[in-house]
């Protein structure tokens, strides 16, 4: 049994290992693709804050709780979303307490000029891959889209 549970150690190593290498490389790479970001002309905060308003509109507390930042931020990232223009707050019609944050039109041509533009980034460093290579890549998003329960967005053009 000594080898089974070697076996399972040096397993559990190595998952570590490569979750340690995935994490750090798609940080790194996330940093690149968002170079691009301030040609947007908002701030990344406000991408991110659009990004989850792709989905629909959100309350404050909805869309602080996905951002993970406190109310308070949000109120105030908000704030700046709809001087830029690209957000709006809109009162719900059952209970005027409640304010829901929608994407502007404006927000969703930002929102995705932003991610034509990161994906226009990474596509570039694809670019440098030979053929073997972008194949090896290929199947590595496949599986990790198979772990997380979820395929990548259509590409858009």
């Amino acid at each position: 049994m000594p080898t089974n549970a070697s076996g399972r150690r040096q397993r559990r190593e190595r998952e570590r290992d490569v979750a340690n290498r995935l994490h750090s490389a798609a940080v790194h790479l996330l940093r690149r693709a968002r170079r691009t970001d301030p040609l947007t002309g908002v701030s990344p905060a406000q991408l991110s804050a659009l990004s989850v308003l792709l989905g629909g509109p959100k309350t404050l507390g909805d869309l602080a709780a996905t951002e993970q930042v406190r109310p308070p931020t949000m109120s105030r990232l908000v704030s700046e979303m709809e001087r830029a223009g690209v957000a709006r707050k809109v009162s719900d019609r059952n209970d005027g307490r409640l304010v829901r944050v929608h994407a502007t039109p404006k927000g969703l041509r930002v929102l995705s000029r932003g991610r034509a533009m990161r994906i226009e980034a990474i596509e570039r460093l694809m670019g440098e891959l030979d053929p073997e290579d972008l194949s090896v890549v290929e199947r590595a998003v496949g599986t990790i889209e198979k772990l997380l329960g979820q395929q990548a967005a259509p590409a858009s053009r």
